[in-house]
């Protein structure tokens, strides 16, 4: 883990705030993808203009690496996958939950081979006794592999999965030291676009519950408590950034503004993929499909990563994101021609 480069220095423009507020830094890890935009774009629009609220953004390759750094308060917030790690978290009943949606149906993952065995691998059963890259270990592109496994009859144990982190799958593709990964936008348009990898199996068409909620925001609940008031106000402007990323998902003016912050951001450098390749979606309420969220939960338990289960409300607090909805109202999709599905 490194902290990234690209801190952001953000400040929340709402009425009811003074232009006067004390600075506060609150540290957010996340990993780097197109859902970053909210971030980007709250930032960049000025949504956070007059809450003074530093954010020290630490780079990870995945929410399982640090949801300890989460419960011990070394960071505030953590925007990635739903890890089994999260669960085991709450069994241990450390302080953190689930406050918010961050990537929905459709995610645009997609179980990838390398091209050199698509004309060998034409069924998932092809796939037993093949290596599979997984980003972490215990994350959900773990439960997406299993999940695609199931449709005929494998399971996670008839594969050897190898942790890879993101970035270095392309490496790991070209040394053929992987057969197979689950890949996350930019790197699936990259690794298509490069050729480094084909498309075998899309998420959002073989996975159920659907919508799949598998990137959230969490929190840590002690930190929260003490923060409630600024963390009610941050999230009004976030969601200003998510559904300027909704409205730029459905062809409107914003798109430009978002494509640009991505690349400035380093998230992607290559424009011309974001505009040539589908973004995935989110919810612009910020809503978690809890039957998605639970289906998960079982499959790590299942898989014996877990130990326990738990209801749904213990395991997330709607409480902020449902504030900011309020104080902005229903989300309207301006672009009225747009037949995309998600982010409505």
């Amino acid at each position: 883990m490194r902290f990234a480069s690209w801190a952001l220095l953000a400040v929340l423009n709402v009425a009811t705030i003074g232009a006067n507020a004390q600075e506060m830094t609150i540290k957010v890890g996340m990993a780097r993808s197109t859902s970053n935009s909210a971030e980007l774009m709250a930032t960049n629009k000025g949504y956070f203009k007059e809450f003074g609220i530093k954010l020290e953004i630490e780079d990870i390759e995945s929410s399982a690496n640090v949801i300890a750094l989460l419960a011990q308060g070394r960071l505030n917030m953590v925007a990635g996958g739903i890890s089994a790690g999260y669960f085991n978290a709450i069994e241990k009943n450390l302080p953190i939950t689930i406050v918010s949606d961050r990537v929905s149906t459709p995610i645009r993952h997609n179980l990838m081979i390398r091209p050199d065995l698509k004309d060998k691998v034409k069924s998932f059963k092809d796939l037993k006794g093949k290596v599979i890259a997984s980003n972490a270990t215990g994350s959900v592109s773990t439960y997406e592999i299993g999940k695609m496994l199931e449709r005929e009859g494998l399971t996670i144990a008839d594969v050897e999965i190898k942790v890879i982190p993101f970035p270095q799958m392309s490496v790991a593709f070209t040394n053929k030291a992987i057969d197979a990964a689950i890949v996350i936008p930019p790197f699936v348009w990259a690794f298509e676009d490069q050729n480094i990898a084909v498309k075998f199996g899309e998420a959002d068409d073989l996975i159920q519950p659907s919508p799949m909620t598998i990137a959230v925001i969490m929190v840590n609940t002690d930190w929260a408590k003490q923060n409630k008031e600024m963390l009610n106000n941050y999230f009004v402007a976030w969601l200003r950034g998510a559904r300027d990323y909704c409205q730029a998902f459905h062809g409107s003016p914003l798109r430009a503004d978002v494509i640009d912050a991505l690349v400035k951001s380093g998230t992607e450098r290559r424009p011309e993929l974001l505009h040539k390749y589908p973004w995935p979606a989110r919810s612009p309420n910020g809503q978690i499909n809890v039957a998605s969220m639970l289906d998960i939960q079982s499959w790590y338990l299942k898989s014996k990563m877990i130990a326990a289960q738990f209801p749904a409300e213990r395991l997330m607090d709607m409480s902020y994101i449902q504030h900011a909805v309020q104080k902005l109202g229903p989300f309207v999709v301006e672009n009225k021609d747009s037949k995309h599905p998600g982010c409505r």
